[in-house]
């Protein structure tokens, strides 16, 4: 189970409750009643209930039965209100937590060479901003000169500074960060009124508003069986009648209109209809808790139902930085002499595979690192064109010249065999063993003589292995994406337990097969955040963009990981089908609650073949499983279970229902047993239970 659904947070807190309490009330407007038709007719039935009790009230002649139904059809509406405004509730506390981070700061432009300040709000598209240290960035942008340490806490509540500069895919910057060092230049990205702070708030916002996909035809579905119980109940009112005037006078009170409407409403699923919304919205209140933010309620869906995931190798299977594992001197040379050469060609080399080199030569042979002016040596940088780095040392009265280069296989071999020099067959068995292990290797050759072989490893993150066979239980098939030759893409894969792996891969062969599992009828997943990496993000179902990526690549997906943590994917994937499971879970507790409220409200309509008090008399006796006292008692137990099963739901509505991976059939097995069975037993107990207590207290 992933962190992000072990996470604690409050379901309820006196404030979410007290504003959702307010709104709950405000809920009863028929315009919002309208867009959940199963709890308007709730609504309808509880308004039609006080028109008969003021219409009675006239005569003097008010039922204190029909009053306590008219008053628990209202308390379902406003607990099934209640839900939705709780869900509603924290969605709101987010969106005015980012209105707080949006102020009214101000930006220093540059124009025609000078600084000019202007409202952050009238910056417009293309402008050039200042920002130094301690200095709000004033709207969305991407960093055009300079570097700088960023606190991106008021957006992704990660308080660590994270690295912005200019080139490069994290050269993008958001409005409502502070810069606390140094000095960057920013060319605004965004219009007006079109800032990130601005599309979270309006999509914060519009998931409380807007219903998903399935969503709407759960609602279509909910709203045809509202009707064929209201024609059913319209169909029994005559046998009802014919009840009635046949049975017991005891019985007659039972046979009214308000308890054909409590009928109605104990028969359609208002458990669900309730909470229907509550369900959505949290569901996506769970991954703005991710700090990942979905463009749509569609993308959650899908997340839900994917069932290939595309995943980068560095940074996301592995940790992202090769590290110096061994040297592997050729036959005839030191070992000593090769980590000496491969420390040297890397004393100037800033990237980690670069000081891992120098650490390991110092670790295994207490080779201490040289300043680069000692050596009086000149440093070749790496060059995409020529693959390779080192230094070259020249010639003293002591020492010799050294010409020191690391870097690909075919590379050094040019280097080597163009300055007149051999290239060792063992190097090619080496390197092969290497990549068959998952490794990088880097060759090092000194003037023109290769002299060994540096091994570069890329660990696999732990328990990984463990995730990717939780998702393959579930069917989701995983697909490692690298830009490593295919031996050691094998490796890595078979390292992490992927099932299938792209090797050498570019944006088109991304795109490909992509359009390939999609083609097949498969739904995909995929995470990136380069201007490469956009076409594919575009194309897949779910396309999950980095905070800290490039522009392009932020708006081509359509979720957007705050974090910029590519882990990430495989807690989308999980918060998916815990929203799936959750709405599956509660609507087969909702329909089998409905079954079992059958067998209190039937009998009490044909009470007259029978007399509710333990002494079944007449042929439909039988019907009265429960032994529940009287039809008064009956119905009016119904209709308050009814109301309260909807408010002791709203923390698991909230929070969802536990996710364990395991594939669709292991799932719908789960919720027939736990919430079909349960579902079923629960109204029996409590039916029973309110029928004692409320003739305990002589309520009827």
């Amino acid at each position: 189970m992933s962190s992000t659904i072990k996470r604690k947070h409050s379901v309820l807190t006196g404030k979410i409750i007290q504003s959702a309490f307010w709104d709950a009330i405000r809920k009863f407007h028929p315009l919002i009643q309208m867009k959940n038709p199963v709890i308007f007719i709730v609504t309808i039935g509880a308004l039609f209930c006080s028109g008969i009790i003021i219409r009675d009230a006239i005569d003097g002649r008010v039922s204190g039965f029909i009053v306590q139904i008219t008053l628990w059809l209202y308390f379902t509406t406003f607990f099934a209100n209640f839900a939705e405004a709780i869900a509603e509730g924290r969605g709101k506390a987010r969106a005015d937590a980012l209105r707080q981070t949006k102020s009214q700061a101000t930006a220093r432009v540059l124009l025609n060479g000078s600084e000019t300040k202007v409202a952050a709000h009238e910056l417009q598209k293309g402008m050039v901003v200042v920002c130094e240290a301690g200095d709000q960035i004033p709207g969305d942008g991407e960093v055009i000169r300079g570097i700088a340490s960023v606190d991106e806490s008021a957006i992704t509540g990660e308080s660590a500074p994270v690295i912005r500069e200019s080139g490069g895919d994290r050269c993008a910057v958001t409005g409502g960060t502070k810069v606390i060092s140094d000095r960057i230049e920013i060319r605004i990205t965004a219009e007006p009124g079109n800032s990130f702070l601005d599309k979270m708030i309006s999509l914060i916002e519009g998931a409380i508003r807007s219903k998903t996909p399935n969503e709407i035809a759960l609602t279509i579905l909910l709203s045809i069986l509202s009707i064929v119980f209201l024609l059913a109940v319209m169909g029994i009112f005559p046998f009802a009648l014919y009840s009635q005037n046949e049975g017991a006078a005891g019985a007659k009170t039972a046979i009214s209109i308000p308890v054909l409407i409590a009928l109605l409403v104990c028969l359609i699923p208002t458990t669900i209809g309730g909470l229907l919304s509550a369900i959505g919205i949290s569901g996506m209140g769970r991954l703005m808790r991710a700090n990942v933010l979905a463009t749509s309620g569609r993308a959650i869906e899908a997340a839900g139902d994917i069932d290939v995931l595309l995943l980068d190798k560095t940074g996301t299977i592995t940790l992202g930085n090769r590290m110096a594992a061994e040297f592997i001197p050729v036959t005839g040379i030191d070992v000593w002499r090769l980590a000496d050469a491969a420390q040297l060609a890397s004393l100037a080399d800033e990237t980690p595979e670069g000081r891992s080199v120098v650490v390991l030569a110092k670790e295994k042979f207490n080779i201490r690192g040289r300043e680069m002016l000692a050596q009086h040596g000149e440093f070749v940088p790496f060059s995409a064109v020529t693959r390779l780095s080192g230094i070259n040392i020249p010639m003293t009265e002591v020492n010799p010249q050294r010409i020191i280069r690391k870097g690909a296989y075919g590379a050094i071999r040019e280097f080597v065999e163009s300055a007149g020099g051999r290239y060792p067959e063992e190097i090619g068995r080496v390197v092969e063993d290497i990549s068959r292990k998952g490794g990088t290797p880097l060759v090092v050759a000194e003037n023109n003589k290769v002299i060994g072989v540096i091994h570069l490893k890329d660990t696999v993150k732990r328990g990984l292995r463990e995730r990717f066979a939780d998702l393959r239980k579930m069917g989701i098939r995983t697909v490692m994406i690298t830009g490593d030759n295919p031996l050691t893409a094998a490796a890595i894969a078979a390292e992490a337990g992927v099932d299938d792996f792209i090797a050498q891969a570019t944006p088109e062969a991304k795109l490909a097969r992509i359009r390939d599992e999609q083609a097949k009828g498969h739904l995909v997943a995929m995470i990136g955040d380069g201007t490469n990496d956009a076409p594919a993000l575009a194309q897949a179902d779910v396309g999950v963009a980095m905070n800290s990526g490039t522009q392009v690549a932020r708006e081509a997906g359509n979720m957007l990981d705050l974090d910029s943590n590519p882990t990430k994917l495989l807690e989308i994937v999980e918060i998916g089908k815990q929203l799936l499971i959750t709405r599956g879970a509660l609507t087969t507790f909702s329909i089998a609650n409905d079954i079992a409220k059958y067998f209190a409200i039937l009998p009490a309509l044909f009470g007259g073949l029978y007399l509710l008090t333990g002494r079944a008399e007449g042929p439909a006796a039988s019907l009265n499983v429960m032994n529940l006292q009287s039809p008064e008692s009956a119905i009016l137990s119904a209709i308050i279970f009814n109301a309260l099963v909807i408010i002791a739901l709203i923390p698991l509505a909230l929070r969802g229902v536990a996710y364990k991976p395991a594939g669709a059939d292991k799932v719908v097995l789960r919720n027939l047993l736990i919430y079909g069975i349960g579902g079923i037993i629960t109204p029996f107990i409590g039916i029973k239970l309110i029928d004692v207590l409320i003739n305990a207290l002589h309520w009827i």
